[in-house]
């Protein structure tokens, strides 16, 4: 009998790394990566959840970011997933409070809705940031850093 089975969670790596120019459709081919990562590293609980907040964040780069370019790095620890995307544009992104009719400013409420954590980190010398966020699966350890530091709107 053939069995064909997909690489055990020890196979995937621990983390993932790229720099882009993002664009209207940026997104799309980052979630099915991230997507591939929590699956195959037995974190499909989340995946939603991750898909939703990263389109998110790509989105504020594309609508915020001068030049669009980011950093995005996923990062998988045991029972958990942080994502961050950074990039060189010294505003700190601030969750709106928009009105109930208007087209935006909800990215960082609906990520702040789907995901653990959330925080913006921004870069010591001022010239950019990193927001992030951590999903967690059921019955995992805590992913809390003890000193980690950046403003937590989340928390």
């Amino acid at each position: 009998m053939n069995h064909a089975t997909g690489p055990r969670a020890a196979d995937v790596e621990s983390q993932y790394h790229a720099e882009f120019a993002m664009g209207a459709h940026s997104a799309r081919p980052l979630r099915r990566v991230l997507r591939l990562y929590l699956v195959r590293s037995g974190l499909a609980e989340v995946s939603d959840a991750a898909e939703l907040a990263l389109t998110e964040l790509i989105a504020n780069v594309v609508r915020h970011v001068p030049g669009r370019r980011c950093r995005v790095c996923f990062l998988l620890r045991p029972g958990a997933v942080r994502v961050e995307v950074a990039d060189d544009c010294p505003v700190l992104p601030v969750p709106a409070t928009a009105d109930a009719l208007g087209e935006g400013g909800r990215g960082l409420v609906i990520v702040a809705a789907v995901a653990d954590r959330w925080g913006v980190t921004p870069y010591a010398d001022g010239r950019g940031k990193t927001v992030w966020f951590e999903c967690v699966g059921e019955g995992a350890p805590s992913v809390r850093r003890p000193g980690e530091t950046g403003l937590s709107p989340g928390e």
